[in-house]
Protein backbone atom coordinates (compact mmCIF):
# COMPACT_ATOMS: atom_id res chain seq x y z
CA UNK A 1 0.00 0.00 0.00
CA UNK A 2 1.52 3.61 -0.64
CA UNK A 3 2.69 5.32 2.26
CA UNK A 4 2.19 9.24 1.96
CA UNK A 5 3.61 12.37 3.62
CA UNK A 6 0.54 13.97 5.96
CA UNK A 7 0.98 17.72 4.39
CA UNK A 8 4.22 19.26 5.14
CA UNK A 9 5.44 16.92 7.55
CA UNK A 10 7.70 14.10 8.01
CA UNK A 11 5.33 11.74 9.32
CA UNK A 12 4.03 8.69 6.80
CA UNK A 13 1.03 6.98 7.15
CA UNK A 14 -1.01 4.31 4.71
CA UNK A 15 -3.48 5.74 2.04
CA UNK A 16 -5.96 3.57 3.65
CA UNK A 17 -6.32 4.17 7.60
CA UNK A 18 -7.93 1.82 9.74
CA UNK A 19 -10.86 3.33 11.85
CA UNK A 20 -12.17 2.13 15.53
CA UNK A 21 -15.22 3.63 15.41
CA UNK A 22 -17.19 0.05 15.36
CA UNK A 23 -14.57 -1.65 17.80
CA UNK A 24 -16.30 -2.87 20.73
CA UNK A 25 -19.48 -2.27 19.56
CA UNK A 26 -20.30 -3.71 16.49
CA UNK A 27 -16.59 -6.08 16.06
CA UNK A 28 -16.03 -8.04 18.62
CA UNK A 29 -12.00 -9.08 19.87
CA UNK A 30 -11.43 -11.47 17.84
CA UNK A 31 -12.97 -9.75 14.69
CA UNK A 32 -11.03 -6.53 15.44
CA UNK A 33 -7.60 -8.58 16.18
CA UNK A 34 -8.07 -10.34 12.34
CA UNK A 35 -8.91 -6.62 10.97
CA UNK A 36 -5.96 -5.26 13.15
CA UNK A 37 -3.19 -8.37 11.81
CA UNK A 38 -4.69 -8.43 7.86
CA UNK A 39 -4.62 -4.73 7.44
CA UNK A 40 -0.73 -4.34 8.76
CA UNK A 41 0.23 -7.42 6.66
CA UNK A 42 -1.62 -5.23 3.27
CA UNK A 43 0.61 -2.56 4.36
CA UNK A 44 -1.44 -0.46 6.33
CA UNK A 45 -0.28 1.53 8.91
CA UNK A 46 -2.15 4.25 10.10
CA UNK A 47 -4.33 3.36 12.99
CA UNK A 48 -7.29 5.96 14.28
CA UNK A 49 -9.05 6.10 17.17
CA UNK A 50 -10.82 8.36 19.75
CA UNK A 51 -11.36 8.41 23.45
CA UNK A 52 -14.97 8.39 22.73
CA UNK A 53 -15.42 5.86 20.81
CA UNK A 54 -17.24 2.94 22.97
CA UNK A 55 -16.49 5.62 25.75
CA UNK A 56 -12.99 4.21 25.44
CA UNK A 57 -13.52 0.07 24.86
CA UNK A 58 -12.35 1.30 21.35
CA UNK A 59 -8.81 2.36 22.67
CA UNK A 60 -8.42 -0.30 25.02
CA UNK A 61 -9.36 -3.41 22.44
CA UNK A 62 -6.33 -1.09 20.30
CA UNK A 63 -3.98 -1.60 23.70
CA UNK A 64 -4.40 -5.02 24.20
CA UNK A 65 -3.78 -5.76 20.80
CA UNK A 66 -0.05 -3.68 20.27
CA UNK A 67 2.71 -6.27 21.29
CA UNK A 68 0.21 -9.11 20.78
CA UNK A 69 -1.07 -8.82 17.26
CA UNK A 70 1.22 -6.56 15.83
CA UNK A 71 4.34 -4.47 17.20
CA UNK A 72 4.06 -0.85 18.37
CA UNK A 73 6.68 0.04 15.60
CA UNK A 74 4.01 -1.54 13.19
CA UNK A 75 1.56 0.79 13.62
CA UNK A 76 0.98 4.66 13.68
CA UNK A 77 -1.32 5.20 16.14
CA UNK A 78 -3.90 8.14 15.97
CA UNK A 79 -6.57 9.17 18.89
CA UNK A 80 -8.70 12.40 19.33
CA UNK A 81 -10.02 13.41 22.63
CA UNK A 82 -12.56 16.58 23.51
CA UNK A 83 -15.88 14.69 22.66
CA UNK A 84 -17.38 12.51 25.31
CA UNK A 85 -21.27 11.08 25.18
CA UNK A 86 -23.48 11.53 28.48
CA UNK A 87 -27.08 10.60 28.54
CA UNK A 88 -27.00 9.92 24.98
CA UNK A 89 -25.70 12.90 23.56
CA UNK A 90 -22.64 14.30 22.81
CA UNK A 91 -20.60 16.92 24.94
CA UNK A 92 -17.69 18.71 23.73
CA UNK A 93 -15.29 20.02 26.37
CA UNK A 94 -11.98 20.71 24.64
CA UNK A 95 -10.44 22.79 28.23
CA UNK A 96 -7.12 22.38 28.61
CA UNK A 97 -7.55 20.21 31.77
CA UNK A 98 -10.30 17.98 29.74
CA UNK A 99 -7.61 17.51 26.80
CA UNK A 100 -5.15 16.57 29.20
CA UNK A 101 -6.76 14.41 31.60
CA UNK A 102 -8.26 12.66 28.46
CA UNK A 103 -4.76 12.04 26.93
CA UNK A 104 -3.27 10.62 29.92
CA UNK A 105 -6.36 8.25 30.06
CA UNK A 106 -5.92 6.96 26.30
CA UNK A 107 -2.10 6.17 26.69
CA UNK A 108 -3.10 4.48 29.51
CA UNK A 109 -5.93 2.10 27.81
CA UNK A 110 -3.47 2.05 24.63
CA UNK A 111 -0.94 1.19 26.46
CA UNK A 112 1.92 3.19 25.25
CA UNK A 113 3.58 5.77 26.03
CA UNK A 114 2.64 8.32 23.41
CA UNK A 115 0.99 8.10 20.13
CA UNK A 116 1.63 9.49 17.06
CA UNK A 117 -1.07 11.64 16.32
CA UNK A 118 -3.11 13.49 18.45
CA UNK A 119 -6.49 15.30 17.71
CA UNK A 120 -8.87 18.07 19.31
CA UNK A 121 -12.04 15.96 18.14
CA UNK A 122 -14.16 18.87 17.75
CA UNK A 123 -14.39 22.63 17.98
CA UNK A 124 -15.56 23.88 21.43
CA UNK A 125 -17.67 27.63 21.18
CA UNK A 126 -17.44 27.60 25.18
CA UNK A 127 -13.74 27.31 24.92
CA UNK A 128 -10.91 29.72 23.81
CA UNK A 129 -8.59 28.13 20.78
CA UNK A 130 -5.58 29.07 22.76
CA UNK A 131 -6.43 27.29 25.52
CA UNK A 132 -7.50 24.19 23.13
CA UNK A 133 -4.15 24.47 21.04
CA UNK A 134 -2.17 24.96 25.03
CA UNK A 135 -3.02 21.18 25.39
CA UNK A 136 -2.00 20.12 22.07
CA UNK A 137 1.27 22.00 22.08
CA UNK A 138 1.98 20.48 25.77
CA UNK A 139 1.23 16.84 24.37
CA UNK A 140 4.00 17.57 21.93
CA UNK A 141 6.33 18.85 23.94
CA UNK A 142 6.29 16.37 26.67
CA UNK A 143 6.31 13.61 24.00
CA UNK A 144 3.00 12.24 24.45
CA UNK A 145 1.97 12.64 21.08
CA UNK A 146 4.62 12.98 18.16
CA UNK A 147 2.24 15.03 16.16
CA UNK A 148 -0.93 16.77 16.81
CA UNK A 149 -4.04 17.70 14.78
CA UNK A 150 -7.71 18.64 14.86
CA UNK A 151 -10.49 17.10 13.38
CA UNK A 152 -14.33 18.85 12.16
CA UNK A 153 -13.09 21.88 12.02
CA UNK A 154 -14.61 24.00 9.61
CA UNK A 155 -12.36 26.14 6.78
CA UNK A 156 -12.33 29.30 8.96
CA UNK A 157 -11.59 27.49 12.44
CA UNK A 158 -8.69 25.13 10.57
CA UNK A 159 -7.38 28.59 9.07
CA UNK A 160 -7.23 29.88 12.09
CA UNK A 161 -6.29 27.46 14.25
CA UNK A 162 -3.02 26.75 11.59
CA UNK A 163 -2.48 30.88 11.92
CA UNK A 164 -2.50 31.00 15.86
CA UNK A 165 -1.17 28.09 16.95
CA UNK A 166 2.54 28.23 18.51
CA UNK A 167 3.80 24.76 17.19
CA UNK A 168 2.98 23.54 13.83
CA UNK A 169 -0.37 21.74 13.29
CA UNK A 170 -0.01 18.12 10.80
CA UNK A 171 -3.27 17.26 10.16
CA UNK A 172 -7.19 17.59 10.08
CA UNK A 173 -9.64 15.21 9.94
CA UNK A 174 -12.89 15.81 7.84
CA UNK A 175 -15.85 13.83 6.63
CA UNK A 176 -15.16 13.83 2.55
CA UNK A 177 -16.48 11.11 -0.23
CA UNK A 178 -18.42 11.62 -3.05
CA UNK A 179 -21.65 11.80 -1.36
CA UNK A 180 -20.00 14.65 0.84
CA UNK A 181 -17.97 17.07 -0.77
CA UNK A 182 -18.60 20.14 0.92
CA UNK A 183 -14.98 20.42 1.80
CA UNK A 184 -13.64 21.32 -1.44
CA UNK A 185 -15.38 24.74 -0.59
CA UNK A 186 -13.08 25.97 1.94
CA UNK A 187 -11.90 22.97 4.21
CA UNK A 188 -9.42 21.54 1.44
CA UNK A 189 -7.95 25.26 0.27
CA UNK A 190 -7.42 25.88 4.17
CA UNK A 191 -5.83 22.96 4.32
CA UNK A 192 -3.46 23.60 1.64
CA UNK A 193 -2.55 26.68 2.22
CA UNK A 194 -1.72 25.90 6.01
CA UNK A 195 0.07 22.70 4.87
CA UNK A 196 -1.84 20.26 6.61
CA UNK A 197 -2.62 16.74 4.96
CA UNK A 198 -6.55 15.69 4.97
CA UNK A 199 -7.59 12.39 7.18
CA UNK A 200 -10.89 11.87 5.24
CA UNK A 201 -13.26 9.68 6.93
CA UNK A 202 -16.64 8.13 6.14
CA UNK A 203 -14.63 7.61 2.60
CA UNK A 204 -17.23 5.02 1.59
CA UNK A 205 -20.15 7.61 2.21
CA UNK A 206 -20.97 5.91 5.41
CA UNK A 207 -21.14 2.72 3.54
CA UNK A 208 -23.60 3.75 1.22
CA UNK A 209 -21.22 4.15 -1.73
CA UNK A 210 -20.18 0.25 -1.92
CA UNK A 211 -23.59 -0.17 -3.26
CA UNK A 212 -25.38 -2.36 -0.88
CA UNK A 213 -27.92 -0.63 0.22
CA UNK A 214 -28.97 -0.40 -3.61
CA UNK A 215 -32.75 -1.37 -3.37
CA UNK A 216 -32.61 -3.00 0.12
CA UNK A 217 -31.33 -2.67 3.75
CA UNK A 218 -29.19 -5.76 4.63
CA UNK A 219 -30.40 -7.37 7.76
CA UNK A 220 -26.53 -6.73 9.14
CA UNK A 221 -26.00 -3.20 7.96
CA UNK A 222 -25.00 -0.19 9.92
CA UNK A 223 -28.66 1.03 8.74
CA UNK A 224 -30.74 -1.63 9.73
CA UNK A 225 -29.32 -1.69 13.28
CA UNK A 226 -30.67 0.87 16.58
CA UNK A 227 -27.27 2.78 17.29
CA UNK A 228 -26.11 3.87 13.71
CA UNK A 229 -29.33 4.07 11.60
CA UNK A 230 -29.26 7.86 11.50
CA UNK A 231 -26.10 8.04 10.78
CA UNK A 232 -26.26 5.99 7.26
CA UNK A 233 -29.94 7.28 6.83
CA UNK A 234 -28.82 10.87 4.78
CA UNK A 235 -27.16 8.79 2.28
CA UNK A 236 -30.00 6.81 1.32
CA UNK A 237 -32.31 9.50 -0.10
CA UNK A 238 -32.95 9.69 -3.70
CA UNK A 239 -30.15 12.20 -4.53
CA UNK A 240 -27.65 10.36 -2.77
CA UNK A 241 -28.87 7.24 -5.42
CA UNK A 242 -27.71 8.90 -8.01
CA UNK A 243 -24.04 8.75 -6.91
CA UNK A 244 -24.56 5.40 -5.52
CA UNK A 245 -25.69 4.32 -9.69
CA UNK A 246 -22.89 6.06 -11.15
CA UNK A 247 -20.12 4.51 -9.00
CA UNK A 248 -21.71 1.16 -9.41
CA UNK A 249 -21.69 1.97 -13.76
CA UNK A 250 -17.75 3.30 -13.51
CA UNK A 251 -16.97 0.15 -11.80
CA UNK A 252 -18.91 -2.22 -14.32
CA UNK A 253 -17.01 -0.33 -17.06
CA UNK A 254 -13.99 -0.39 -15.65
CA UNK A 255 -13.79 -4.03 -14.35
CA UNK A 256 -13.24 -2.72 -11.14
CA UNK A 257 -15.75 -2.37 -7.31
CA UNK A 258 -17.42 0.31 -6.33
CA UNK A 259 -15.11 0.40 -2.94
CA UNK A 260 -12.56 0.73 -5.59
CA UNK A 261 -14.05 3.41 -7.58
CA UNK A 262 -15.16 5.46 -4.82
CA UNK A 263 -11.59 5.26 -2.43
CA UNK A 264 -9.35 6.06 -6.23
CA UNK A 265 -11.63 8.91 -6.79
CA UNK A 266 -11.22 10.04 -3.17
CA UNK A 267 -7.42 9.42 -2.93
CA UNK A 268 -6.75 11.31 -5.92
CA UNK A 269 -8.32 14.64 -4.59
CA UNK A 270 -5.91 18.04 -3.61
CA UNK A 271 -5.11 17.74 0.38
CA UNK A 272 -6.04 13.93 1.13
CA UNK A 273 -3.33 12.31 3.09
CA UNK A 274 -5.44 9.13 4.17
CA UNK A 275 -8.88 7.83 3.69
CA UNK A 276 -9.80 6.25 7.18
CA UNK A 277 -11.96 3.41 6.74
CA UNK A 278 -13.93 1.64 9.06
CA UNK A 279 -14.82 -1.81 8.15
CA UNK A 280 -16.99 -3.80 10.44
CA UNK A 281 -16.16 -7.38 9.42
CA UNK A 282 -12.96 -8.96 8.08
CA UNK A 283 -14.80 -9.65 4.91
CA UNK A 284 -15.64 -6.31 4.23
CA UNK A 285 -11.85 -5.13 5.12
CA UNK A 286 -11.12 -7.63 2.57
CA UNK A 287 -12.80 -5.95 -0.04
CA UNK A 288 -11.23 -2.78 0.78
CA UNK A 289 -7.69 -4.05 0.41
CA UNK A 290 -8.40 -5.71 -2.82
CA UNK A 291 -9.11 -2.51 -4.33
CA UNK A 292 -6.19 -1.33 -6.74
CA UNK A 293 -6.58 2.14 -5.69
CA UNK A 294 -5.20 4.10 -8.66
CA UNK A 295 -6.31 7.04 -10.38
CA UNK A 296 -9.50 6.87 -12.25
CA UNK A 297 -9.87 7.90 -16.22
CA UNK A 298 -9.94 11.26 -16.25
CA UNK A 299 -13.17 11.27 -17.87
CA UNK A 300 -14.49 8.90 -15.27
CA UNK A 301 -13.50 11.35 -12.78
CA UNK A 302 -15.56 14.06 -14.19
CA UNK A 303 -18.43 12.62 -14.78
CA UNK A 304 -18.87 11.01 -11.41
CA UNK A 305 -17.98 14.47 -10.23
CA UNK A 306 -20.34 15.98 -12.49
CA UNK A 307 -23.05 13.57 -10.94
CA UNK A 308 -22.61 14.40 -7.29
CA UNK A 309 -22.04 18.05 -7.64
CA UNK A 310 -26.05 17.88 -7.99
CA UNK A 311 -26.78 15.88 -4.56
CA UNK A 312 -23.70 18.30 -2.78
Amino acid sequence: MQQRYVGNSGLRASALSLGTMSWARETDDQDASELLRTFVDGGGTLVDTAASYADGLAEAMLGEMIGDVVARTEVVISTKAGVSASDGRQKVDASRSAMLTALDASLVRLGTDYVDIWFAQAWDHNVPLDETLSALELAVRSGRARYAGIANYNGWQTAKAAAVAGFPLVACQSEYSLLRRQPEEELIPAVEDAGLGLMAWAPLGRGVLTGKYRGHVPADSRAAGTRLATYVEPYLQQPASQVVEAVAMAARGLGRSPVDVALSWLLSQHGVATAIVGPRTPVQLKEILDSQLTPLPAEIARALEDVSSRVN
